[in-house]
């Protein structure tokens, strides 16, 4: 087995393709909630923009798969096109539905920071998290639960910190999820106990402050001293390198951290160019091994060069045609947008809740499957 494939999540597209064909939509449905489920793995090439919501659906569709064997996968995957959209319209960094309950700290826990929460479970993730860049999604909602509903915290330090460490990190999937477990985002707060942890991550841990009812779980707090909560703050590690030089005689077309599609445009000649802006990465940081995932990833598109600066500089080098895919993140963007890959392109604008948005979606979903 080639070194590739012994990485959690390998960057070359073999991997990746082997990836897609291995989904199990029905084993999924039936285990993605346990932290040894039959979930996809595939969220780091969604959010980076080497495959899309609508690529998966399609693949689906051709495998045979009736809508009822796929529709719990296909929920999860358009969670994903919703929160897109719920940024294309609303200022995510702020409480979207209504203001958070009960927050007494604008800070991270530094037991999250530490990953010395006291739930065992949580600890782990969060290592795993530091590790590899990778966490769960029902641990991300316990996580969460941890800081917003049971130390105080608002919702958007703590997100940034997760988002910093995740190589799936998709600002308006994190902020969002963070905002609906915390209340800003939902009409009541989310909460776990200690059995619903032991039950989906395999631990056996008792006794611990979570170790009580869900009808006391609101008032439920550390033991000992009063939590410490700490402000996040931390910097890009961008690469150091000269401007690109380009074509002058060809178009170019700007590759984003969340628009790696190597099938995008590919049959054109043109000039190539990953940009790296650090305005945008001075307010949305990740961390080194999210810099490293995505320079990896990279590599699945032949000829493209870095471009560390603005979208302006970038701009004024460019003497032909400028072609880039639309995200909130590059508003700013001038030139011949392409529209992202969305699983139902039909529908459009704000929807205040998901299940409104699955609703409006979902007959234009089952057409795939007929």
């Amino acid at each position: 087995m080639s070194p590739a494939l012994n990485n959690p999540f390998p960057t070359d597209t073999a991997s990746l393709y082997k990836r897609i064909e291995s989904i199990d939509p029905r084993a999924y449905a039936a285990s993605r909630n346990y932290m040894n489920g039959a979930v996809t793995r595939l969220s780091p090439y969604v959010s980076r923009g080497l495959i899309s919501t609508k690529q998966i659906m399609i693949h689906l569709s051709e495998k045979k798969y009736r809508f009822e064997e796929t529709e719990n996968l296909l929920k999860e995957l358009a969670w994903r096109d919703y929160f897109q959209r719920v940024w294309q319209h609303k200022n995510i960094d702020e409480d979207i539905l209504q203001k958070q309950p009960d927050v007494i700290s604008q800070g991270v826990p530094e037991s999250l920071l530490a990953a010395n929460t006291g739930i065992h479970a949580l600890d782990n993730g969060i290592k795993e998290l530091y590790e590899t860049g990778y966490m769960h999604n029902h641990l991300r909602m316990y996580v969460a639960a941890y800081a917003c509903n049971h130390l105080g915290c608002h919702w958007h330090v703590p997100a940034q910190w997760m988002y910093h460490h995740l190589i799936d990190g998709d600002w308006a999937s994190n902020a969002c999820s963070w905002q609906w477990v915390a209340g800003a985002n939902s009409k009541k707060k989310y909460f776990a106990n200690q059995e619903n942890i032991n039950r989906y991550t395999g631990s056996t841990q008792s006794g611990t402050f979570l170790d009580v009812s869900y009808e006391d779980l609101p008032e439920a707090r550390p033991a000992g001293r009063k939590p410490i909560c700490l402000p996040f703050t931390s910097q890009t590690a961008l690469p150091k390198m000269q401007a690109p030089e380009l074509n002058p005689l060809l178009d170019t077309i700007v590759y984003t951290p969340y628009n790696l599609d190597p099938s995008w445009r590919n049959n054109q000649s043109a000039n190539r160019v990953l940009i790296l802006e650090p305005n945008v990465l001075d307010r949305y940081p990740i961390s080194q091994n999210v810099i490293d995932f995505i320079l990896s990833l990279r590599n699945t598109i032949p000829e493209i060069k870095i471009f560390v600066g603005s979208f302006e500089t970038l701009k004024s080098i460019c003497k032909g045609n400028i072609f880039f895919k639309e995200h909130p993140l590059c508003k700013h963007f001038t030139g011949i947008y392409d529209q992202r890959d969305w699983m139902c392109e039909e529908i459009v604008g704000y929807y205040p809740s998901f299940f409104g948005y699955w609703k409006k979606i979902e007959p234009h979903i089952k057409k795939h499957f007929s």
